[in-house]
């Protein structure tokens, strides 16, 4: 059975912090990630932020549309490395693109 959850790591280099998500991020999970980059905001300065998708195994409308929303208040770079990866990346940065055009 595959993994329920979702796993959060975070790695602080000089230039960049990443978050790392392994799992699920649906349900309780987008609240989880809601909290840990808001954290993170205060310390990123001028570093860029990362999000490492690789290992994200399903999300639900919720979870892309925060993942939608970090990407467009922090043009954080969005990492995946296979197909599902990339289509949440890149609908992520198609959403994040219309709610800068909508104003948002």
């Amino acid at each position: 059975m595959g993994q329920t959850t979702l796993r959060i790591s975070v790695q602080e280099e000089p230039k960049l912090i990443t978050l790392k998500l392994e799992g699920r991020l649906a349900g309780a999970s987008t609240t989880e990630l809601d909290r840990a980059w808001r954290s993170l905001v205060p310390a990123l300065g001028s570093r860029l932020l990362c999000v490492d998708l690789c290992d994200v195994t399903y999300m639900d409308a919720a979870g892309m549309q925060l993942l939608a929303e970090i990407h467009r208040k922090t043009n954080a770079d969005l990492v995946a490395d296979t197909p599902l990866t990339k289509y949440f990346a890149e609908e992520a940065r198609r959403s994040s693109w219309k709610g800068k055009k909508q104003g948002g």
